[in-house]
């Protein structure tokens, strides 16, 4: 990390800047460096993730992150960390957003301030980054991460549930193929209130790793996936996760609604729901047995009987 800080020019000759590691990371290492002319953070991709069961993914996944960024902070000012350098290695260095100003979505939800304002600023920012890149070559060529992508999403999430679940298998498969097979923006791929700061300019989007030229209805039913589980994590805030789940989905639709993409959101997000229990990345705050078959049970069905609409998902959730 040293010589890749130097080699950048982020380090004077002869610095030798202290280090942190940063905490939350599964997937790779990440360290706020004390430069002398500032703190910065620095990321490196790890080949193999740090999950109960065995998950590898290629590290070159790194130089998409940083493109990503780099793009939505073009389509977008303020929606990404500037990144400040970068190399073949696996390393890249960004600003660091102080958590005061910046604090993490995930943890303002998990003290139960849910702010439908800010879900649809999410929900608006994220569709004019797809809005922005829909049908674009250029893009579409730059972001052809196609192995990654199935690497780090379609198989611990919906194939790897596929297998734990023989019934509803051929259904998590054909969302798997699905995705795959639809290319038509570009995509983060970890749309989670885990990977975004409520800065003061509006949401700031980190960790963009599985960055990809694919289906963007992943990225909403990802988040929407993130705001209904929550209800199980801060029970006496639910009734706020669902009004930002209806604030995200419409503020999104209002700015990037190409036909069949909320159809493919809404039949995408219990594959979804049902992976964070039973996939190769649950969500750790579900520990309980009941909860989990609550979500078991809500999936399941929707799985057999497919809804088109994102608020038949909320409404199906909501009364289980």
């Amino acid at each position: 990390m040293l010589a890749f800080l130097h080699a950048a020019g982020l380090a004077a000759a002869g610095e030798r800047p202290g280090a942190v590691a940063l905490a939350g990371g599964v997937s790779s290492d990440i360290w706020k460096v004390e430069l002398r002319s500032g703190p910065v953070c620095v990321k490196r991709a790890l080949p193999r993730l740090r999950v109960a069961q065995l998950w590898e993914a290629p590290v070159e996944r790194n130089r998409y992150e940083w493109r990503w960024m780099q793009a939505a902070a073009r389509i977008a000012p303020g929606s990404a960390p500037r990144i400040l350098a970068h190399d073949e290695a696996g390393f890249f260095a960004m600003e660091f957003l102080d958590g005061a100003r910046h604090p993490l979505w995930k943890d303002e939800l998990r003290a139960g301030r849910a702010d439908a304002a800010f879900a649809a600023r999410v929900g608006e920012r994220l569709a004019r980054i797809h809005a922005a890149t829909a049908n674009d070559a250029g893009v579409a060529g730059e972001f052809a991460t196609d192995a990654g992508f199935h690497a780090i999403r379609l198989e611990p999430y919906l194939l790897a549930t596929a297998r734990a679940h023989p019934d509803v298998a051929a259904r998590l498969q054909a969302l798997a193929e699905r995705t795959a097979a639809t290319r038509t923006a570009l995509v983060h791929g970890d749309v989670s209130p885990k990977n975004i700061l409520a800065g003061p300019g509006g949401p700031v989007f980190l960790d963009a790793e599985c960055a990809w030229y694919g289906d963007p209805a992943f990225d909403l039913a990802f988040c929407l996936n993130h705001l209904l589980l929550k209800c199980c994590w801060v029970p006496r805030a639910r009734a706020r996760f669902l009004e930002c789940f209806d604030a995200l989905a419409l503020a999104y639709l209002a700015v990037h609604a190409p036909d069949g993409l909320e159809e493919r959101a809404a039949t995408l997000l219990p594959g979804l729901l049902l992976a964070r229990v039973d996939g190769k990345s649950p969500v750790e705050y579900l520990t309980d047995e009941t909860q989990k078959d609550r979500v078991r049970r809500v999936a399941r069905a929707l799985l057999v009987a497919p809804p088109s609409k994102l608020a038949e998902v909320r409404l199906a959730w909501q009364g289980s």
